[in-house]
């Protein structure tokens, strides 16, 4: 079951496997999503479409304090 951190207003989702984005996160969310290639910080943008970086984090860590700085940033 996915989990949620609130960072400065802004819904840090993290999905475990089996869990959808489009299923557990709304516009304006920062999503966490792990796969074989490592931890991926990816952005629902208001229209429903999914943005991410062009490679992953090979920690949760990493992927996590990406995804605050980047909610600090949608939060000004």
């Amino acid at each position: 079951m996915a989990t949620t951190v609130e960072h400065h207003g802004v819904n840090i989702v993290t999905l475990q496997a089996g869990d959808s984005i489009a299923a557990l996160c709304a516009p304006g969310d920062i999503v966490l999503e792990q796969d074989g290639a490592g931890w991926w910080t990816r952005f629902v943008d208001d229209d429903g479409s999914i943005e991410s970086y062009d490679a992953p984090f090979e920690s949760y860590n990493k992927a996590l304090w990406t995804a605050k700085a980047a909610a600090e940033f949608q939060a000004e």
